[in-house]
């Protein structure tokens, strides 16, 4: 039983990348067509894979990464680019928040399990690494971003934010995406990953999916360099905590650097708080 578990995990893999590679596809080249054909490859040989044990109790890969495939499709449906008018934004929260509803959904009502969850607090508080490395996500991102953003020119990928209605609306755009991304990614995507590799390689699949979003949503150029390790601390951590709150709270000091950053780079001398 556990060689043929063992086997079946192993050959699982492949149809784990088809899928996750669809967001590459989706995302940064944009070329949708391909994306449907890798999430139907992907899905296809689950299937082919698993065979009888589609219909089964346990866990199936072939009804999981349909799951990751239906969050995908949801999310593709709308371009990605920055705007902060109110269509784009009623748009990016219908699909954003379809993307985690409807995988969930499915999950608990057609398949009748409970893949996904959403623990918000582990069963214990926060030690002494847990808030410094909130210190230390606001020291790197002060230093970091700023260079990243003004020097690349990626600041440009999002609006010119220049009246307090845009900056608040930037503001709460940006925290709104940060919460949902460790929604999908972490809850829903590494969750579901988790359930059938080991966990460096549910997280490195996840990580995929991960920066192809943050890619399209802006940050190119070299930001790959940046979101590949962020993308693979944040599923790292949540295997330490357990809490979503913790990785929502990093993600939210992280963002709140990227906020101020975007308002420096289109308001020089508004926030003189930069070194760049």
């Amino acid at each position: 039983m556990t060689d043929a578990r063992s086997d079946l995990r192993t050959r699982g893999i492949v149809p784990a990348v088809f899928v996750c590679a669809a967001a590459p596809a989706f995302f940064v080249a944009e070329i949708a067509w391909l994306g449907w054909v890798l999430l139907a490859l992907g899905i296809g040989i689950a299937w082919v894979i698993e065979r009888g044990r589609v219909t089964a109790s346990a866990p199936s890969l072939t009804r999981d990464l349909s799951l990751v495939a239906l969050g995908l499709l949801v999310v593709s449906v709308i371009p990605l680019a920055a705007e902060l008018d109110n269509l784009a934004m009623l748009r990016f929260t219908l699909a954003l928040g379809g993307a985690v509803a409807v995988p969930y959904l499915v999950s608990r009502f057609v398949y009748r399990d409970r893949a996904i969850s959403f623990p918000w607090r582990a069963h214990r508080r926060w030690g002494r690494l847990q808030w410094g490395w909130l210190v230390a996500v606001l020291v790197l991102g002060w230093l970091i971003l700023p260079f990243y953003f003004i020097t690349s020119g990626v600041y440009s990928n999002w609006p010119v934010v220049d009246t307090p209605d845009l900056i608040a609306r930037l503001f709460v755009g940006v925290g709104a995406v940060g919460i949902w991304d460790e929604l999908f990614f972490i809850c829903t995507v590494f969750a579901l990953l988790r359930r059938h590799f080991p966990d460096a390689v549910a997280n490195v699949l996840q990580s995929i999916v991960f920066v192809s979003f943050l890619w399209e949503l802006g940050y190119r150029e070299w930001g790959p360099l940046l979101t590949i390790p962020f993308a693979l601390l944040q599923g790292f951590i949540f295997l330490r905590t357990h809490s979503l709150a913790y990785v929502v709270t990093v993600h939210l000091l992280f963002d709140a650097v990227v906020f101020a950053v975007l308002v420096h780079a289109h308001n020089p001398g508004l926030l003189p708080i930069f070194l760049v």
